[in-house]
């Protein structure tokens, strides 16, 4: 998956609002594809911050490390998304990303950005995708304050259900999700045992079924009742004012 293939931007080209010349320079991005090995690293905290990626394949997560010798997952990448926007206007990198399993990866430069930034309608594109992971990120501060361990445990798998689904990586309410225990637990801030038993809470309640890297969902909407998940910070389309906008916009 490129860039043009990335939900916002394949909203916004079905509702006609991107040029064959804004989907030429999308595509161009795809000219230079990086094979990635699982456990890669992509750059490290504090590292110059000179260039972006999308993700076609393959799963990464953003990182800070903490004086305790633990670290802090931010965020999970999965394909369509890009890594490292929130570095942007930054010299140097807020966090370290690394990639999951083996993948491939599309990396472009600030001079690319820019040149993306130069079209109006690529740069609502860009600006909302970096907006939408700012959203994930302050929801992510919301559960894992106010919510029990299950219920973290079941915010984050709907979540990634979601986000997943959107991009045609959901069967039959099942999907494979490559995370060890240690990475969720770093990202929840629990333990990788408190993990485990949290999975078989939320087995026993007929909620989740997990085999290695497969899950299954039995009953979506009833995890999503369980945490009143509201999916409006998730939803990844323009409101149709805006195509009308940059349709309009010469």
């Amino acid at each position: 998956m490129a860039l043009l293939d990335t939900v916002v931007m394949r909203g916004l080209s079905s509702q006609g609002a991107l040029s064959p010349e804004d989907k030429a320079l999308l595509l161009g991005l795809e000219l230079s594809p990086r094979q990635m090995s699982a456990s890669e690293v992509l750059w490290l905290e504090s590292a110059d911050a000179d260039l972006f990626c999308v993700v076609k394949e393959g799963w990464a997560y953003s990182y800070r490390n903490l004086k305790n010798g633990s670290k802090q997952i931010l965020k999970f990448y999965l394909p369509g998304d890009i890594i490292g926007i929130r570095d942007f206007g930054f010299t140097r990198r807020l966090a370290s990303a690394v990639m999951i399993n083996e993948g491939v990866i599309y990396p472009f430069s600030y001079q690319q950005l820019f040149e993306l930034f130069g079209r109006s309608n690529l740069a609502v594109g860009i600006m909302a995708t970096a907006i939408r992971q700012q959203a994930l990120l302050s929801e992510r501060l919301i559960y894992l304050g106010k919510y029990a361990a299950h219920e973290q445990l079941a915010h984050f798998l709907y979540e990634i259900y979601l986000r997943l689904k959107r991009i045609g990586a959901v069967e039959d309410n099942s999907f494979l999700m490559p995370l060890t225990q240690e990475l969720i637990s770093d990202a929840l801030g629990m333990s990788p045992v408190h993990v485990s038993r949290t999975f078989s809470m939320l087995r026993e309640e007929g909620l989740v079924i997990r085999d290695r890297q497969h899950v299954q969902l039995p009953d979506p909407e009833a995890l999503a009742r369980l945490v009143e998940f509201n999916d409006s910070y998730i939803d990844e389309f323009l409101p149709p004012t805006f195509s009308e906008l940059l349709r309009a916009t010469p």
